[in-house]
């Protein structure tokens, strides 16, 4: 891939990145909650093999998304990003004609195979290219999660509406298109920062890259994103099941949900301004706290209001927490390492995603309710408090370092 000097225009960079958050998080890992249920009903699965075919998705992700910021490191971002769209928009396509269970199976696991290639080396990109506006610009990217629940949350039933038992398909081939253009966006307006050369960043030796993986400053903040990651899903898991089990209908747990997700569009680009001016550490521990607080309303009481503030504070915080976070990966490394520190982080994001739900939906059902499920998130969240602070003391200066020499060898 072409390398430049001169930066790009950030505005087209931006949205190329949030475009691309649109699609490989908010069409590939979100929207599936979506079309599941005319998509089982059309296919004849079970409940069980639904989940599976989502945990696969997640399984993939999980599994891929350090080879992704090595790929990024070694190759360039932009050719693992397109690599990743293309993969992703293969695995639309596929699901568009798809009958069989295990072909559905494979191709939900080519989706989360595409997203490790996309999401983390996009970030990684924009952060190298805006060094001094990192938490806008990543800020920006993450309302793209949000922009996409909303799109396929109005898009997808006006399909089932038009297209009837084919709605589900089309929804796919929808979004293979959607994937399409967003590559050919991506193939004519990004390029790759100068620090992302394949002959510097591709032949990183082991010793230098766990430099990365045992830097206590790069631990710290994976750890919070890890906690981060778990917290959010349990909430975006089973909050509404709260809502609803605690004798409020489920129209208006909706309507909480959809205010939660507008507000967010706006949430990570403001806290990521707000982050570049005030501080990254001192914006981080104020969202998380935020979190905290969200979290901890629904506990207090289970009234109306309660629940009508719990999601407004989530709305007005959670995109932003998930924008510094990620920010704060890009900020602990040289440019050249910092495809490989996201994707380390991005790592435990992802473990965390995984033990939420089943550590949340074990104590559902061993204690017969929901308080102590979130009453362990709430604790969690606490931990995640109390590493923010220690973030926000990091020095300025990179925890990794560029070589201070690189060595050649003599003949």
């Amino acid at each position: 891939m072409s390398q430049s000097t001169h930066r790009p225009n950030m505005v087209i960079t931006v949205l190329c990145g949030t475009l691309t958050s649109l699609v490989v998080i908010g069409f590939a890992r979100l929207a599936y909650g979506v079309i599941l249920p005319s998509m089982r009903a059309d296919l004849g699965f079970s409940y069980q093999e639904a989940g599976i075919l989502s945990t696969v998705t997640a399984l993939c992700y999980v599994c891929f998304v350090l080879a992704g910021g090595l790929a990024a490191a070694r190759w360039g971002a932009k050719a693992s990003i397109l690599f990743g769209m293309f993969t992703v928009a293969a695995g639309f396509l596929g699901l568009t004609v798809a009958a069989n269970y295990w072909l559905v199976l494979l191709l939900m696991g080519v989706l989360g195979f595409g997203t490790a290639f996309a999401f983390a080396p996009m970030v990684a990109l924009l952060a190298t290219w805006f060094p001094e506006k990192r938490g806008l610009v990543i800020g920006c990217m993450t309302s793209g999660v949000g922009l996409g629940v909303l799109v396929s949350g109005v898009l997808v039933p006006f399909l089932f509406e038009t297209f009837g038992e084919h709605g589900w398909r089309v929804s796919w081939g929808v979004f293979a298109g959607a994937a399409l253009f967003v590559a050919a966006m991506i193939s004519l307006f990004v390029r790759n920062p100068p620090q992302a050369k394949a002959s510097d960043a591709g032949g990183l030796p082991s010793d230098e890259k766990w430099r990365i993986y045992r830097n206590p400053r790069v631990l710290i903040v994976a750890s919070t994103y890890g906690i981060i990651g778990m917290g959010y899903i349990v909430q975006t898991v089973f909050m509404v099941s709260y809502m609803v089990e605690t004798g409020h209908s489920a129209s208006t747990a909706g309507r909480f949900m959809a205010m939660m997700g507008l507000m967010s569009i706006a949430a990570g680009p403001l806290w990521g301004w707000v982050s570049d001016f005030w501080g990254r550490g001192n914006a981080l521990a104020m969202c998380i706290f935020m979190v905290i607080v969200a979290m901890g309303l629904p506990l207090i009481d289970q009234t109306l209001m309660f629940f009508f503030f719990h999601f407004l504070v989530m709305g007005a915080s959670i995109n932003g927490l998930f924008a510094m976070i990620q920010t704060s990966a890009t900020d602990q490394v040289a440019p050249r390492y910092i495809p490989i520190a996201f994707s380390f982080a991005t790592l435990f994001f992802a473990i965390g995603q995984f033990l939420g739900p089943a550590i949340a939906g074990w104590m559902i059902e061993t204690t017969g309710g929901f308080t102590a499920a979130f009453s362990f998130t709430f604790l969690v969240l606490s931990v995640g408090f109390g590493l923010t602070l220690l973030i926000r003391r990091f020095p300025k200066e990179l925890a990794v370092e560029e070589p201070k020499a690189v060595p050649t060898q003599s003949t």
